[in-house]
């Protein structure tokens, strides 16, 4: 995930979390935002302290970026996702995380198609 498609200020996430849709499930919370005016999907993704150190949030957060470039091509254009990672992604293994996104982008995509 290169920088072009990273939400990094704040007043992005809080103007997305407050104010459009979200689906979730065990492992996730994504909300997205339909028009963000640029042309490009943007990612920004969220962990909790209250998940573990340091260390393992950083290890977290790298396993995200990998299963969403793995899934490119699944991404509306000029949507905005806030990607905040729950509790129940502790307890589940590597394979399981990665269907749990993939569904939820699914449901997004059959959302906005109808």
């Amino acid at each position: 995930m290169d920088k072009l498609h990273t939400v990094k200020s704040s007043r992005d996430f809080s103007k997305i979390i407050h104010n459009c849709d979200f689906v979730k499930n065990q492992s996730y919370v994504i909300y997205y935002n339909k028009d963000n005016g640029i042309g490009h999907y943007r990612f920004g993704i969220s962990v909790s302290k209250k998940l573990g150190n340091a260390v393992f949030r950083n290890k977290c957060k790298r396993q995200l970026r990998f299963i969403i470039d793995k899934y490119k091509k699944c991404y509306q254009n000029s949507f905005d996702y806030i990607i905040i990672i729950r509790n129940g992604y502790v307890d589940f293994d590597f394979d399981f995380n990665d269907n749990s996104f993939i569904r939820l982008i699914d449901i997004i995509n059959n959302k906005e198609k109808k």
